[in-house]
């Protein structure tokens, strides 16, 4: 039974967490895939359709630059901006507002007549994509079973990677018969679509409308189509750590001031080494002596095995310590890391280790969304991990324009990636202490009543 008291009260998370998952609550994940899906295929858009921009301009690849850059910086600003509101508006809305707002402005970004409009649309398109990120992964953790949160948020994050797959077939098959406009226009029309869906099907948090209001009728009537609830029920619990303070200061004083750096820290180092090998991975393979096709695959081997760390990776955090299984993976990283840069010239080896590191780096950084998500309370939840993922995308920018400096340096291939693994090394040291944290989101220390 869930936590109930003298004064007919519910735990929000304690109820749910007593409840086998409900169609219901598929029907959440469900949606928010779709969301992460659509949104990892918008994201990875401008990366396909770069060869017909530079064919249909005439321009070179340094000129792509400001368009290539622009949606990075709309993502980190977009995260940053819709995690505080998020807390103080509710999930669902900033959620739907993030899809329209990329869907728009990607479908505009379709009619651009030059270079300067084309990066000025990509830097608002970037704004939804990333408010959509942090606020589906919050939504779906306050709708996920404690023993289940790490596999179920992890598995409706794959729809980012899946999407961005998704995009490289997409955009093989329309730019030969349309051209790089209707990538771009099929970016807009998809979320624009799904906004019906998400308005009528998509509830808000339960915990944010409880947390606002203990008797609102909205999140009862959310909680009995969880399951029936108990009798004489009129008001819900939930997290009150910081109530009445700004999110932004809840995030940054204590008790949370140290998890929160930790977390800044591992995101930032993560994506520095995911948006590196990204987009610098490719070029280096083909530079080993590779043909064009098996630097292809091997790109692609990346992507494969942070699907599947992050499945795996998920499961095992909610069965293991998640600290410890976060750290273990970074660490295994890093020595991917170095082998990929000693047997660079072994095409199985080389296969092997890029997909390890894929399966290590890519996959402890999407369970890292769980675990952000897992940390922060109800009334902070949104902007903490908004901002983890704003801070992360600096760390993406970083990776990105830090790989082309240390590609002009004339690195060579072994020393590239021996350098690469100090991020990995500093990211496995800073989940480490932020496991001395503890989860400071799962508690209820006030509870609410009628």
């Amino acid at each position: 039974m869930s936590s109930t008291d003298n004064n007919n009260t519910v735990d929000v998370q304690g109820f749910i967490d007593n409840q086998p998952l409900s169609a219901f609550q598929w029907r959440i994940l469900l949606l928010c895939f779709l969301v992460t899906a659509i949104d990892g295929l918008d994201t990875a858009a401008i990366g396909f359709i770069a060869p017909a921009l530079r064919e249909h301009w005439q321009i070179g690849a340094s000129e792509l630059g400001p368009v290539l850059g622009a949606a990075l910086v709309g993502l980190m600003l977009g995260a940053f901006m819709a995690g505080p509101l998020a807390d103080r508006f509710g999930r669902k809305r900033v959620l739907v507002l993030s899809v329209a707002c990329f869907g728009t402005f990607s479908l505009a970004a379709a009619f651009a007549q030059d270079l300067h409009s084309l990066a000025w649309l990509r830097l608002l398109t970037g704004l939804g994509l990333g408010g959509a990120m942090p606020n589906a992964i919050t939504l779906t953790s306050e709708y996920c079973p404690q023993r289940r949160r790490s596999l179920l948020v992890t598995g409706m994050f794959c729809g980012f990677t899946l999407g961005s797959a998704l995009g490289g077939v997409v955009a093989a098959q329309l730019l030969p018969l349309y051209g790089w406009r209707s990538v771009l226009a099929l970016g807009g029309v998809l979320p624009l679509a799904l906004l019906p869906v998400l308005l009528l099907a998509l509830p808000e948090s339960v915990r944010f409308l409880a947390r606002r209001h203990s008797a609102d009728p909205r999140a009862l009537a959310i909680l009995r189509r969880i399951a029936r609830l108990p009798a004489g029920t009129g008001g819900l619990q939930v997290d009150e750590t910081g109530a009445g303070h700004s999110p932004v200061r809840q995030i940054l004083a204590q008790p949370l001031r140290r998890g929160t750096l930790a977390l800044w820290l591992a995101f930032f180092m993560s994506l520095l080494i995911i948006y590196g090998m990204t987009n610098w991975l490719p070029l280096l393979v083909r530079d080993s002596g590779l043909s064009l096709s098996q630097a292809a695959l091997i790109s692609a081997l990346f992507q494969v095995g942070g699907t599947l760390g992050a499945v795996c990776l998920g499961a095992a955090m909610d069965r293991f310590d998640a600290h410890r299984v976060l750290v273990l993976a970074l660490l295994g990283g890093a020595g991917c890391l170095l082998a990929i840069g000693q047997c660079h010239d072994d095409y199985v080896l080389l296969g092997l280790s890029v997909a390890g590191m894929g399966f290590c780096i890519s996959g402890s950084q999407v369970g890292a969304n769980a675990l952000a998500a897992a940390y922060y309370p109800t009334s902070a939840r949104a902007t903490g991990v908004g901002w983890a993922h704003g801070v992360g995308r600096i760390g993406a920018v970083c990776g990105t324009f830090g790989g082309a400096a240390l590609l002009g340096v004339g690195l060579s291939f072994e020393v590239l990636f021996a350098v690469l693994m100090l991020p990995a090394v500093l990211a496995a040291a800073a989940i480490y202490f932020k496991g001395l944290q503890p989860a400071i989101g799962l508690r209820a220390t006030s509870p609410i009543t009628l």
